[in-house]
């Protein structure tokens, strides 16, 4: 069921699909009017819908199994402006749930938290996919034991500090065993961080950060419990709309719940974008842990690290 069938499943599915069935479950070739309707078809089991190009006024929510949630054609497959349960477009609580060449956009609701997925349980792949003009791209609950992995996907003007309850951001991944974002975007962000996350265990690698039309933003990447793992071969331009420019990576600044010792921040590129007037660090570290900084290549008004 992995994303493999992103490549070879969804077309010859989206032949049997029509205007008023468009969510097939490839498994079965059933077709369905609604895509709660082909999840509940699936039910505890696991199976993939393919869902024929069109923007969806409509959202859903996975309450067990395992589901891939595969667009027939990647970036036609749009999610407007609906949330489930006050919450996101995709509400995702079964076993696990793999999303590919979905976009998701204009998602806003009460509580300034609407998101394109909101995980609250299980594994999470998101690949080829895109986030646009919402409070928050993905929100996730607590899973020690789970893992998420997102690669080639975009995330653009999201995040917002506006609500009572603090900020929204980009990516806010919550107590999770392992977070890997490999080969994404995040630019423009509108508040609050682009990635922020509690994860144990964090891999990021050949993503592009770009402030540079960021406004009232935070942290690029911010680890409020610490971690471990790979922050490398990343490029990160600070814009000069800022609400907090003090550091790009934060690591431990609210506590220390995981151990950041030997955290890798390797072969990264850093700069400032024309116009910015104050300098930044590039590492902030409350965690007083053993990190190991590499090879950076920061630009002009960058220092390397502090601790704090």
């Amino acid at each position: 069921m992995a994303l493999l069938l992103a490549a070879i499943c969804p077309a010859s599915a989206a032949m049997a699909q029509n205007a008023s069935a468009p969510f097939t479950v490839v498994d079965t070739g059933k077709n369905f009017p609604t895509l709660q309707a082909a999840i509940k078809a699936i039910g505890d089991g696991s199976g993939s819908i393919s869902i024929a190009p069109g923007t969806y006024n409509e959202c859903a929510v996975q309450e067990k199994g395992q589901i891939s949630y595969l667009a027939a054609e990647p970036g036609k497959v749009i999610f407007d402006g609906v949330a489930c349960e006050g919450k996101a477009a995709l509400v995702l609580r079964g076993i696990s749930a793999e999303v590919s060449g979905l976009t998701f956009r204009n998602i806003k609701v009460r509580d300034y938290n609407g998101a394109g997925i909101r995980l609250e349980g299980g594994d999470l792949t998101v690949a080829e996919s895109w986030f646009q003009n919402s409070q928050q791209g993905i929100l996730t609950a607590g899973d020690p034991s789970g893992k998420i992995v997102i690669d080639r996907s975009t995330f653009s003007g999201l995040g917002t500090c506006d609500g009572p309850g603090g900020c929204a951001h980009s990516v806010y991944v919550g107590d999770y065993g392992l977070l890997r974002i490999t080969r994404s975007r995040f630019e423009e962000g509108r508040g609050g961080h682009y990635v922020k996350s509690r994860a144990a265990q964090i891999q990021i690698a050949s993503c592009s950060f770009d402030d540079s039309k960021g406004r009232a933003t935070n942290y690029m990447i911010d680890l409020p419990a610490g971690a471990t793992g790979q922050i490398s071969n990343n490029w990160f331009v600070q814009g000069k709309n800022k609400e907090n420019h003090s550091a790009m990576i934060a690591v431990g600044a609210e506590n220390q719940k995981n151990p950041s010792t030997g955290l890798k921040i390797i072969a990264n590129n850093a700069k400032l974008a024309p116009g910015v007037e104050w300098s930044t660090v590039f590492v902030a570290d409350w965690s007083g842990d053993k990190l190991d900084i590499a090879d950076n290549i920061l630009g002009q008004g960058i220092t390397r690290f502090q601790r704090r």
